[in-house]
């Protein structure tokens, strides 16, 4: 997204879906992945602690990005179990914080003004700091990220649009431009500001939630923005993930954009839509936050997630350990894989069942 869904500039490539056999229901007892999974997943992780820059970031193939691609490393690390003070990568998960820290602006805004896609980066931003914050022990260090968060929560209201979206930048400066991605980074990031404590107004999700409905297209899809642009997978994926997050799942408009992800994304097309790309990773990024809801179907999709990752990790070379799609950049595909892989671990509040 920063245009994951409206260009290639950062995603990748669309996909064309195909039908097959719906897998079988998987046995319930196999919810921990694999000793290979795991294996990768630590590679993975030992990748990102290592091309860490100096000053706390991770960026993306172009060097931009740096608020967003460091949130979503730092949420890889704190979903293995480190914090900022303890676990393997734990002087990491510091060096992120106090990034993402030193580039929050007082008009609340985490990330650079000058990136014509800052509504991403602050919206990571935003989830990845309200999981630090409920973690952090020292109280100096709570007191500054209640502060960043309180000033976030704040600018992403004041930059929501008229109609209850969120564009690349903030419905002021983007001329109350919205669409479906950024709209999905930001409901997340406000919900797990509100699970850490930070108030969030129910009528901006509520707001939200409606702009969400109104992009659904009659198949149950969600298209690009009110607009229009045709229902997405990539989209309706994190949508769907939005709803579950905000304990919508038993709504009618969730049940219908449920039956559509499970014709377009899994397990109806089998993954035939798997051009691993951008798209690719967004799309089962929040999708697989949806599926591991269902402790039943969880263990098979996870696997089906694990042969789609795992042969596509590198092997040596100052890549080894990474996952490279050639648009982006590792950080950013090294992360989503990395997260994806590990949320039976159970440690991210957002994401738990």
């Amino acid at each position: 997204m920063f245009r994951i869904v409206s260009s290639a500039v950062l995603c990748g490539v669309a996909f064309a879906a195909a039908a097959s056999p719906a897998p079988a229901v998987a046995n319930v007892a196999a919810q921990q992945p694999d000793a290979a999974t795991k294996a990768v997943v630590r590679r993975g992780l030992d990748y990102l602690a290592r091309t860490q820059s100096q000053q706390g970031y991770w960026a993306a193939g172009n060097g931009g990005y740096r608020a967003a691609m460091t949130a979503l490393a730092g949420t890889a690390l704190l979903a293995e179990g480190s914090t900022t003070t303890r676990g393997r990568y734990a002087p990491n998960v510091r060096r992120a914080v106090d990034y993402l820290l030193s580039v929050s602006r007082e008009n609340g805004l985490i990330g650079s003004e000058s990136d014509s896609h800052y509504t991403y980066g602050h919206g990571f931003g935003m989830l990845f700091l309200a999981q630090v914050y409920g973690e952090e022990e020292d109280q100096e260090r709570r007191t500054e990220l209640k502060g960043v968060l309180n000033r976030a929560v704040k600018f992403t209201i004041a930059a929501q649009t008229s109609r209850g979206g969120w564009g690349y930048v903030s419905a002021k400066e983007g001329n109350d431009f919205d669409e479906g991605s950024t709209c999905v980074t930001q409901v997340q990031g406000l919900r797990a500001c509100r699970n850490a404590g930070i108030p969030v107004p129910k009528d901006v999700i509520d707001r939200a939630n409606k702009y969400i409905r109104d992009c659904m297209t009659p198949e149950g899809g969600v298209q690009y923005s009110i607009k229009g642009g045709g229902a997405r997978p990539a989209i309706s994926g994190a949508a769907i993930a939005c709803l579950f997050s905000a304990g919508e799942q038993d709504d009618p408009m969730a049940q219908k954009l449920m039956e559509y992800c499970e014709k377009n994304i899994w397990p109806a097309d089998g993954g035939a839509s798997a051009g691993y790309g951008g798209y690719w990773h967004y799309k089962h990024f929040y999708y697989a936050q949806v599926m591991y809801r269902d402790p039943e179907r969880w263990p098979q999709y996870r696997d089906f997630l694990a042969g789609q990752i795992r042969p596509k990790q590198t092997t040596g070379g100052p890549n080894d350990g990474a996952f490279v799609d050639g648009q982006i950049g590792p950080a950013y595909v090294t992360a989503m894989n990395c997260t994806i892989l590990q949320l039976d671990n159970g440690f991210l509040p957002i994401y738990q069942r």
